[in-house]
């Protein structure tokens, strides 16, 4: 149980390589969950007030969108781009030569939300020393949920929605 005077800070903690997870500098300022319901309707075949029939045929992964992550370099006068926005980089970037996928990360924040990769990523670099070094970044990141049964480190996981240990805010 963590003490609630103790500020806790989200991560993406990276599965495939310890070591290389993503520690938000400042926790979100908002978390936005979606997820997509598929129907299928029946060609021909209508229903008495002449509408197609309506069959469910499954549910999408949540999506998760972590908004305006702040990082911050300007005192250190180290480069946001080398400190920070390379290593989340590294979740929406295969690895080329050896074919692999990015990485399958946990979105943690106090507890495990889920298993996830990286679906999305914005940047904007909105600060700069005098010398053109970038020192502040705004940045959005969207998750997907993954199964975390059904990966291997080559090839992608399947988006399932079966992986969560907890239930998601709201559920």
């Amino acid at each position: 149980m963590v003490n609630s005077s103790t500020l806790v800070k989200a991560k993406l903690i990276n599965k495939d390589n310890p070591g290389e997870d993503i520690k938000l500098m400042f926790n979100p300022t908002e978390i936005s969950l979606t997820r997509t319901v598929n129907w299928q309707n029946e060609a021909g075949n209508k229903s008495q007030t002449l509408l197609p029939k309506t069959n469910f045929s499954g549910v999408e992964p949540y999506k998760l969108t972590l908004k305006q992550l702040l990082f911050d370099t300007y005192e250190t006068n180290q480069s946001v781009v080398e400190k920070y926005i390379n290593v989340i980089k590294k979740g929406v970037t295969s690895e080329a030569g050896e074919g692999k996928r990015p990485p399958v990360y946990i979105f943690s924040w106090g507890e495990e939300y889920f298993h996830c990769v990286i679906n999305s990523l914005t940047y904007t670099l909105t600060m700069f020393r005098p010398d053109g070094t970038p020192v502040r970044a705004m940045v959005d990141i969207t998750l997907q949920e993954v199964d975390e049964h059904n990966f291997s480190k080559d090839k992608a996981p399947a988006p399932t929605g079966q992986g969560r240990k907890q239930p998601l805010p709201g559920e």
